[in-house]
C-alpha cells in the first residue's frame, strides 16, 4: 500500500503531513502527486470528498520550495469557485507548508482591496483567488500574472455552473503559456472538456470513481410528500422537522440545502423558531457573518446549517453526520456535491431528500445520473395536537337595522303607539358638537325671547326725540 513517504514529497512537507495525522494518501492523491512532481499536466477526476485539495497543495508546496517571489508577481495560483472553498485551500496551505518559508495571499469578495493589495505588494509564492476578485485586482493593475508557474482549478464544473467559464478562459490566457496546470473536476461536462484540450498539454488523467457517483458509506433516502401551491413550502418545512425530530440524537449536526436565498433564510428562521440551533449560509451575507457562521458549524457550536449550493462543495467539514435536501436540487450533478458533504474520509453518513410531485422530473434525473434508485422512506407524519377550542363569541349586535331584515309583521307593530297623544313629549334637538352645543344652553336660560317686544327702553326713546328735535 502506497504511503506519503513513497511520493517523492520535500521532508518538511512531510513532517507537517505526519503532524496532520496523516499516513496514507488517498486514491486521487496518490494518483496526482507524482506527476505533478513531474511537472506534468494533471486532470483529475473524483467524487468531492476524496481528497483533491491535497491533490494539487502537497506537490504545489514541494516544487516552490526552491526560490522566491517578487512584488506583485505570484509564483502560482489557485483559482476556487467560491469564497468558502478557497479560504479552505489556504487553511490547507497553512497545514502543509507551516515548515516552509513560502508566502501566500487570499483574494475573495468581502474584504477590503487595500489589504490584499499590501500583500500581493510584498510578493507572494502562492495566491488563492476567485475568479472575479483576481481578474478586479488585475484590470487594476496590481497584478502580474507572468511569472505564474503553476496554475490550479479547483472545482471547475462548479465553475462551469456558475458562469465563471468566460473569467477562466480569459486567465488561462494572460498567464504563461509554459505553465503546469492541475485542472480538477468532480464531474466532464462537454464545456469542461472543450477547456482542458484546448488548454492542457497532454495531461495525465486520474479518474479514481466513476463520474457522478454518490459515495457507499452515505445511506440515501427520498421522501414524497403530496401537496402544490403556496402550502406546499410549509408541509415541507413541518416534514423537515419531523426528519429531525425522528432522528434524534443521531443528527449530531447537519447541512440543510435550499435551491433559493429566499428559502435559506425561511428555513432557518423556522428551525429556530421551534427550538433548533440553525443559521443561514449563502452568497448574499456579509463575509464576516458567512466565516463566524462557519466557524461555529466546524467547532460544533451550531447543529445546523442552512445552506444554499454556495457550500455544496468544498467545505472539508469530516464530521457532517446528515445532509437534508429541503429542495430536490436543479441539477443533477449538485446532488451529488449536496450529499458528498457528509460520509466524509470513510466515515458513514446520511442523506435525506424531500420531494413533492413537481420534482418527479428531476428526481428521475438524480437516478439516472448516479445508476441507482433512491429507497423511499415513509412519509408518515404523527397528527397534529389539536388546539384548544375558544369559546363561542356572542354574536355582535347591529347599531343599525336593515330594512331587508324587517318583516311587514315587525314593522307594523313598529308603527303602533301604545301611549297616548298627549303624554309624547318632543325632545330637544342636540347639536353635533361636544355635550349639547350651543342649544342646550339656550334651553336652561328659558324660553327663547325674538326681537325687543314691545317694552321700548327710555334711554333710546329719549335719544330718539332728541335726534327728531334736532
Amino acid at each position: 500500500m502506497t504511503k506519503f513517504s513513497d511520493l517523492k514529497l520535500h521532508a518538511k512537507v512531510l513532517k507537517a503531513i505526519d503532524e496532520a495525522g496523516y499516513t496514507e494518501p488517498t486514491p486521487i492523491q496518490a494518483g496526482a502527486i507524482p506527476p505533478a512532481l513531474e511537472g506534468r499536466d494533471v486532470l483529475g477526476i473524483a467524487q468531492t470528498g476524496t481528497g483533491k485539495t491535497a491533490s494539487f497543495t502537497l506537490p504545489m508546496i514541494t516544487l516552490l520550495n526552491r526560490g522566491r517571489a517578487r512584488a506583485r508577481m505570484p509564483r502560482s495560483l489557485v483559482l476556487a469557485p467560491t469564497r468558502e472553498l478557497a479560504a479552505q485551500v489556504a487553511e490547507n496551505f497553512d497545514i502543509y507548508a507551516k515548515y516552509t518559508k513560502l508566502t501566500k495571499a487570499l483574494l475573495i469578495g468581502g474584504v477590503s482591496f487595500k489589504e490584499q493589495d499590501l500583500l500581493i505588494d510584498r510578493g507572494v509564492d502562492v495566491l488563492i483567488a476567485t475568479p472575479g476578485r483576481l481578474l478586479d485586482h488585475f484590470e487594476r493593475g496590481k497584478l502580474i500574472l507572468s511569472d505564474v508557474k503553476v496554475m490550479v482549478v479547483d472545482e471547475a464544473d462548479r465553475m462551469l455552473d456558475m458562469g465563471f467559464i468566460p473569467d477562466i478562459e480569459r486567465i488561462f490566457q494572460i498567464t504563461p503559456f509554459t505553465r503546469q496546470t492541475l485542472f480538477f473536476s468532480a464531474t466532464m461536462a462537454p464545456e469542461i472538456e472543450c477547456i482542458t484540450n484546448t488548454f492542457l498539454s497532454n495531461p495525465e488523467r486520474i479518474e479514481v470513481a466513476r463520474q457522478a457517483t454518490a459515495s457507499e458509506t452515505i445511506t440515501q433516502e427520498v421522501y414524497e410528500i403530496p401537496g402544490a401551491g403556496r402550502e406546499t413550502s410549509k408541509k415541507k418545512r413541518d416534514f423537515l422537522r419531523h426528519l429531525i425530530d425522528a432522528e434524534g440524537e443521531a443528527v449530531t449536526n447537519g447541512i440543510i440545502f435550499c435551491n433559493r436565498k429566499v428559502d435559506v433564510d425561511i428555513v432557518a428562521k423556522s428551525l429556530k423558531k421551534h427550538g433548533h440551533d440553525a443559521e443561514p449560509i449563502h452568497g448574499d451575507l456579509d463575509q464576516s457573518y458567512r466565516t463566524r457562521t462557519l466557524e461555529g458549524f466546524r467547532d460544533g457550536k451550531l447543529r445546523f446549517l442552512v445552506a444554499s449550493d454556495v457550500a455544496a462543495r468544498g467545505l472539508d467539514i469530516p464530521n457532517v453526520s446528515h445532509v437534508f435536501n429541503f429542495d430536490v436540487p436543479s441539477h443533477s450533478e449538485d446532488y451529488v456535491h449536496r450529499i458528498g458533504r457528509t460520509g466524509r474520509a470513510g466515515r458513514t453518513g446520511k442523506a435525506m431528500m424531500i420531494s413533492t410531485p413537481k420534482d418527479d422530473k428531476l428526481l428521475k434525473g438524480i437516478e439516472d445520473l448516479i445508476k441507482a434508485a433512491i429507497p423511499r422512506g415513509e412519509t408518515n407524519m404523527p397528527a397534529p395536537e389539536p388546539k384548544a377550542e375558544k369559546p363561542e363569541a356572542k354574536p355582535k349586535r347591529s347599531r343599525s337595522r336593515s330594512k331587508k331584515d324587517e318583516t311587514p309583521q315587525k314593522v307594523a307593530e313598529a308603527k303602533v303607539d301604545t301611549k297616548p297623544v298627549e303624554t309624547i313629549e318632543e325632545k330637544p334637538k342636540q347639536s353635533r358638537g361636544g355635550r349639547g352645543g350651543r342649544n342646550a344652553r339656550d334651553n336652561d336660560r328659558g324660553p327663547k325671547v325674538v326681537g325687543l317686544g314691545d317694552h321700548l327702553p327710555d334711554f333710546i326713546a329719549h335719544s330718539f326725540d332728541e335726534r327728531r328735535a334736532g
